[in-house]
């Protein structure tokens, strides 16, 4: 006899996926271990984000004056902010816990498992087995083994967000969207950050000219060393001294009071017992599924981070449709990945969707660029926005195949081509779409002219 119809192993979106199967009135557990919400809610887009929004508060009163205000930054009280989010946060997760509680055909475990065969896991000391699976245990930061990184007390973004009182200096390990979203942060704050990445610039996996504008922005506010490695951490009086070198074996030393770890994610899947499950993984360690989100195990589904399709809640939460569809309904629904957005939080924000010129010129394909400046649209020159830009890529046929954004509101701005993109409009269906004047909006309407002519 099957203990369960359904066990979904994660609180993350798959939380929702438990949720929906207890309503369609199936048995169902949902087994996690630590808060409901994962790492969005508790440890990752929420909590960041409020934080920034605090930042951008204090340089809003800091950039007044170039509008004539004047206005004085008195200062902050950092742990209200995050105390503040704490509880916020932490009230909504208690909260979905206590409704899940009392949720009919709902079992909450609060607890880590493990697969002991193909359809049985190991829960509370016993063997608790379940008809279908879904797998949705989410990713962690990657430490990896530098030399000297295991004896110091690093930090991980999940610290970094609820470090009550700003370190005096930071030195961030890593260029990408993590790292560049706290070391905004942090310095906003008064924090001396300076940022270290391997790769030619920050944010390295955004279209070339995004990522070489954002580097050299993020250079006139941080101390930011592009192309070198870190290769070995230590403890200096008290701080610490990360050392790094080119590829050509120039090497720097920086120094900081705390050291933050932001080298990319893991899956979270390695005490999960896969093997047992007959589940694979790819080569980067992430479960690997096809177009329904199926393992290599009958009856087991994997959605989310732990998948590996696309890091990002917004296509985690569009999986979670298809697992519901799928394994509660009964339903063969296919995962289209296409035209899937991203966007960075910093100042400028940076937002992408589509292939990037580089990956264009890889492919060898046949493109042309459309590009507008935000000071050169009227409600820029009205914010003041002297950087940023629009930059459209597209087949000489019309066809849109990618737009990356790098200023104010880029996060906004991009979803007109993410629609177009999407429903397979042209180039020239958006370039004649009326659009109301003087809105920022417009700047997508000259790339798109630009495209055209």
């Amino acid at each position: 006899m099957v203990d369960f119809d359904v066990i979904v192993i994660g609180g993350g979106t798959g939380n929702n996926v438990a949720a929906a199967a207890a309503d369609a009135g199936l048995d169902t557990a949902l087994v996690e271990p630590g808060p409901l919400g994962g790492t969005c809610l508790n440890r990752g887009c929420n909590p960041s984000k409020m934080l920034i929004q605090a930042a951008n508060a204090m340089n809003n009163v800091r950039d007044a004056e170039r509008f004539h205000v004047d206005a004085t930054l008195g200062g902050i009280d950092y742990a209200a902010v995050v105390d503040e989010m704490d509880d916020l946060l932490g009230g909504i997760s208690e909260g979905m816990e206590a409704r899940y509680r009392e949720k009919e055909h709902l079992t909450l475990f609060k607890e880590y498992t493990e697969f002991v065969d193909e359809r049985t896991v190991s829960l509370g000391g016993e063997r608790v087995t379940g008809d279908k699976f879904v797998i949705s245990t989410g990713s962690r930061p990657i430490v990896p083994p530098i030399d000297g990184l295991s004896d110091i007390d690093y930090l991980t973004s999940q610290d970094a967000l609820y470090l009550r009182d700003p370190p005096e200096s930071l030195v961030i390990l890593g260029g990408g969207y993590i790292a560049v979203e706290l070391g905004y942060v942090f310095q906003s704050l008064g924090t001396d950050v300076t940022i270290v990445e391997m790769m030619d610039s920050l944010v390295p996996r955004e279209d070339g000219d995004v990522a070489a504008a954002f580097t050299e922005i993020a250079a006139e506010r941080h101390d930011v060393y592009t192309g070198h490695r870190v290769t070995a951490v230590d403890a200096d009086g008290d701080g610490y001294a990360v050392h790094a070198e080119t590829e050509s074996g120039d090497e720097i030393t920086v120094e900081g009071s705390e050291v933050l770890v932001a080298l990319g994610r893991r899956p979270n899947n390695d005490e999960l017992g896969l093997d047992a499950a007959d589940v694979d993984v790819d080569d980067r360690g992430f479960i690997e599924t096809n177009e329904y989100l199926e393992t290599s195990a009958e009856n087991v589904w994997a959605q989310g981070d732990v998948a590996g399709n696309a890091l990002f809640k917004h296509s985690g939460d569009y999986e979670t449709q298809h697992v519901v569809s799928n394994v509660v309904h009964g339903e063969q629904k296919a995962l289209d990945l296409s035209a899937m957005p991203h966007a960075i939080f910093t100042e400028p924000q940076i937002a992408g969707v589509g292939a990037t010129e580089e990956e264009l010129q890889e492919e060898g394909s046949e493109y042309v660029v459309g590009r507008a400046a935000f000071a050169d649209s009227s409600m820029g020159r009205a914010k003041k926005l002297e950087d940023g830009f629009l930059k459209v890529l597209a087949s000489p046929d019309g066809e849109i195949r990618g737009a990356h954004v790098i200023g104010y509101e880029a996060s906004t701005l991009l979803h007109e081509v993410v629609v177009a993109m999407r429903h397979g409009l042209s180039v020239d269906d958006v370039a004649g779409t009326i659009h109301a004047h003087p809105t920022l909006s417009k700047i997508v309407e000259s790339a798109f002219k630009d495209v055209s002519n």
